[in-house]
Order: C-alpha cells, then sequence, then structure tokens
C-alpha cells in the first residue's frame, strides 16, 4: 500500500511550486494533474507515469468519482502517488471529496499547499488583498454556482476585499450584483485572467465599468477582486499601469 500526496502546483508557470511541491514531485511514481497544471511540471517527475484527471469549467472531462477511484487504485499499486492540483489544493480544489475517498481505503495521504490564484493575482497587479486600516479582511468566493447561476450578493458583502473566482462569463451581470450588495458604483475592480502565466492580462475597473472587461478576458481563467484589495497604490518607476476600462492591451504589457 502506497500513500498520495497531494501537491498545489501553483496558479500558472512551473515555478510557482512550492520547493517543497517539487521536491515531493520528483519522487512520484505515478502523478494525477489538473488541466491547467504547467505540462513543464513533467521536468520534475519525467520517468513517472502522468496520469490527466483535468476539468475545464463546470464541464467535467474527468469525472469526481473517476478521480477518487484513480487515486484509490494506483495508491495500492504504487509507492508514492502525487495529485497535481493547480492553485492551492484547499481553494476550490475539491480535495475533501478525496480526501475522504482515501480515508474510507485506508490510504496515508499529505497535503503541500501551493499559491492560489488570488495571491498569483494581487502579485500581478502589484495590489495587496489587505491594507492596514481599510483592508483587514478577505474573502475568497466562486462567482457561480455549478449550474451556471450567479450567487453574488445573496447574503450582501462580506469583507473589505471579496475574490471571486471562476468570474469571466457574466462580468455584467457580476457588477450589477455587486450593486445590490451594497458595494458602490466607483468601488475599485481588478480583473486578472491567467494569473501567474507569462500571458497574464490584468485591468482596472469600476463595478460601473466592470463589463467592459468582459472582451478582454473572454475564454482565459479570471479572478476579480472587489474593494480595498483592488484599489492602485502609489506607483513605482518598475509598476506598469494596469489597462484602464476600455483601453487596448499592448504586446508588452502584462499587467
Amino acid at each position: 500500500m502506497g500513500r498520495v500526496v497531494f501537491i498545489g502546483a501553483g496558479p500558472g508557470a512551473a515555478d510557482l511550486i512550492t520547493l517543497r511541491g517539487a521536491r515531493v514531485l520528483a519522487q512520484a511514481e505515478v502523478v494525477l494533474f489538473d488541466a491547467l497544471t504547467d505540462p513543464a511540471l513533467r521536468e520534475f517527475a519525467p520517468n513517472a507515469n502522468w496520469v490527466h484527471v483535468g476539468k475545464r469549467g463546470f464541464a467535467d472531462s474527468t469525472g469526481q468519482a473517476t478521480i477518487n477511484a484513480l487515486l484509490v487504485r494506483h495508491a495500492r499499486e504504487a509507492g508514492l502517488v502525487v495529485r497535481l492540483k493547480g492553485g492551492d489544493p484547499s481553494i476550490f480544489g475539491r480535495l475533501e471529496e478525496e480526501l475522504e475517498a482515501l480515508a474510507a481505503a485506508g490510504i496515508a495521504c499529505e497535503v503541500v499547499p501551493g499559491v492560489t490564484a488570488a495571491l498569483a493575482a494581487a502579485a500581478e497587479t502589484r495590489r495587496p488583498l489587505t491594507r492596514r486600516g481599510t483592508g483587514r479582511s478577505v474573502t475568497l468566493a466562486t462567482a457561480m454556482t455549478r449550474e451556471g447561476a450567479l450567487q453574488v450578493g445573496t447574503k450582501g458583502r462580506h469583507a473589505d476585499t471579496e475574490v471571486f473566482y471562476m468570474a469571466g462569463r457574466q462580468l455584467a451581470a457580476l457588477a450589477q450584483r455587486l450593486h445590490k450588495a451594497g458595494w458602490a458604483a466607483d468601488t475599485p475592480v481588478s480583473v486578472v485572467s491567467r494569473a501567474g502565466w507569462p500571458d497574464a492580462l490584468a485591468s482596472a475597473h469600476s463595478i460601473a465599468t466592470l463589463g467592459q472587461a468582459t472582451v478582454l478576458h473572454s475564454g482565459r481563467p479570471t479572478v476579480v477582486t472587489v474593494g480595498a484589495g483592488a484599489a492602485a497604490v502609489s506607483r513605482t518607476r518598475s509598476e506598469s499601469p494596469l489597462l484602464e476600462a476600455g483601453q487596448e492591451p499592448e504586446e508588452t504589457l502584462s499587467a
């Protein structure tokens, strides 16, 4: 009987994995990996059996029950199985279901944390999620249910900064729901797609202009940050400005 280690691969490029994650990955005999993990991570474990178990959006290419069964089966056949998840395993990674499956089968496991997309988006834009005196609380939420219905604003505002994952499909509708939840129309909003990748795009908006981000970020994994953590800080010489609402991206602009 082997064991399973869940590793957070980070939100984008391979070098965002942690040192611990890379070290454990290099020892893996089998790697079950998500769709959005960087293919370059294969270089850490070139001799392992890599098994794709990814999902994209709300359409499963691999069902959760199948993933659970594969984890149990490979753990019984191999010494070390790595479940490589994009971002951090504990943030919208359905980690609980896989832990339960392993526990039911009596298989030992470990979790190695990773960088989640909200942190990569904050780094990309140089807009800290927390701010002394104005941004003391942060929430992480999915913008939509599995059925595609917006679930934002049903219980009002939750924190000084709210971050919404998987938010790119209905940005105009998201803006309306945020306004109904109590956010002012001029509240700053930062939108980042493919955070953590070399081709990341970031744009600055208010809730009133959030819908204008739809075309720029269409078809890309998108994180929306609202409130204190989306406000611009004092510019430095090395800082590239975010795209303002309605502005076209330049070829060399990544943030």
